[in-house]
């Protein structure tokens, strides 16, 4: 008998589960992808958007054109899942009943969550730049600013790329440099974290780059309120932060349908996964990969790419009734654009935080410093990303488990 794969979701995760399935299993299998539209969106290039560096047009291919042949793809809106019948229903009347189901429907923004976020001053005076037409006002807003203080802003965590808003300060120091009005701008970094960061090396080293570049950083800031006609944020504890321009990370979920299929997912729409076989943990035939799961790991795309031969590998030995793999390490890597020309890498899994050092080897990109090879390694991803990531090849050198030659471990302390 044929099994069926449903895979819901054709963003990264999905499109390249599908591909690595496809090409493990091949006619074994009969796989469905399922998304809402045709629109493929390199998510990456959003931060180069407002500062004139990406063009909006060049971020977007059609979902099924990245899929191997043999692959199902359909266009509709996911009403539910159904656990306990094992099929999904679609907005469109049809049910797909599956073997295997692999959820990567990936985070959704909910500015509706925070008060006054999407009211007076949204997309006047309050932006974002994680999403398409949100990246692209921003260009705009941006182009007219012509000094005072700018506050960039995470509402909550976790959030898509959460090294993405540090970026963002880093290119608006340069950009306001090159447009010669830097000293008319206040750069304010405000954040609901303790620091920069979430991991305690990397998070020292992003701060001295945040004084460095004389970015105000404020922290352990909830939003409560975002007050566009005011001109402020307001956190909870009654705090105020003042703007004239405010870029907004707003609050993250997951899928809404999550939500609409019981025993699916948790409270805030996201669905409970091993960390190391990423079998969900609501069935035994759901797995889950990408920002969807909810794990204690970076919602990043380079998670998903790692996470991808786990899943492939996973879904053939469950439908083979074997054991499950239980090897993946929560590796992440992120280049992060730290202005003029130049960018950091920083590398980490569960047990290891961003160390200084080289990846992938001794001989390789410089960790935990910014670097022109680094900024290089930054804009040369989006070729790997189309060329090499979705179509689910393996790449030689860039394995799932996070390397450690090259890195300055910390030596073990006797007890």
């Amino acid at each position: 008998m044929t099994n069926r794969i449903v895979v819901l979701g054709g963003g990264t995760g999905g499109t390249l589960a599908a591909n690595r399935l496809r090409r493990d299993l091949g006619d074994e299998v009969v796989i469905t992808v399922v998304d809402q539209d045709d629109d493929h969106l390199y998510q990456p290039g959003l931060l180069f958007v407002p500062f004139g560096l990406s063009r909006p047009q060049d971020l977007v291919r059609s979902r099924p054109a990245q899929l191997h042949d043999g692959i199902t793809y359909r266009t509709a809106d996911i009403e539910r899942v159904d656990l306990g019948a094992e099929q999904v229903l679609l907005s469109d009347g049809v049910t797909l009943a599956y073997d295997v189901l692999v959820v990567a429907t990936g985070a959704r923004l909910l500015p509706e969550e925070t008060e006054g976020l999407t009211g007076p001053g949204a997309r006047e005076t309050v932006h974002t730049f994680y999403d398409l037409d949100g990246a692209t006002a921003l260009e705009g807003a941006l182009s007219r600013f012509t000094g005072g203080r700018l506050v960039v802003n995470v509402v909550d965590m976790p959030i898509k790329c959460p090294v993405a808003p540090l970026e963002f300060c880093f290119l608006a120091d340069w950009y306001f440099t090159e447009r010669g009005i830097r000293e008319q701008v206040e750069l304010i970094y405000v954040t609901p974290l303790d620091a920069a960061f979430t991991k305690p090396v990397a998070a020292r080293t992003l701060s001295g780059l945040l004084a460095e570049k004389h970015v105000e950083l404020v922290t352990e800031f909830n939003t409560g309120e975002v007050d566009g006609t005011g001109g402020r944020l307001v956190g909870y504890d009654g705090r105020e932060v003042p703007f004239d321009l405010a870029v907004v990370v707003p609050l993250h979920g997951g899928a809404a349908y999550v939500d609409r299929s019981p025993g699916l997912g948790d409270e805030f729409g996201f669905v409970p996964t091993d960390k190391h076989t990423l079998q969900s943990t609501a069935a035994p035939n759901v797995f889950v990969i990408g920002d969807a799961a909810a794990i204690p790991t970076s919602k990043a795309g380079s998670v998903t790419h790692f996470e991808g031969e786990t899943i492939a590998r996973n879904v053939v030995r469950f439908l083979a009734g074997e054991a499950l793999d239980a090897s993946f390490d929560g590796h992440t890597n992120c280049f992060i654009e730290s202005g003029f020309g130049k960018a950091m890498l920083i590398d980490f899994n569960y047990d290891t935080e961003p160390l200084p050092g080289h990846y992938p080897s001794g001989v390789g990109l410089p960790l935990l410093s910014p670097s022109r090879l680094n900024h290089l390694g930054k804009l040369m991803f989006a070729w790997f990303y189309w060329h090499s990531l979705l179509p689910g090849r393996d790449v030689p050198g860039l394995t799932a488990a996070m390397p450690t030659a090259g890195k300055h471990m910390p030596v073990p302390t006797r007890s």
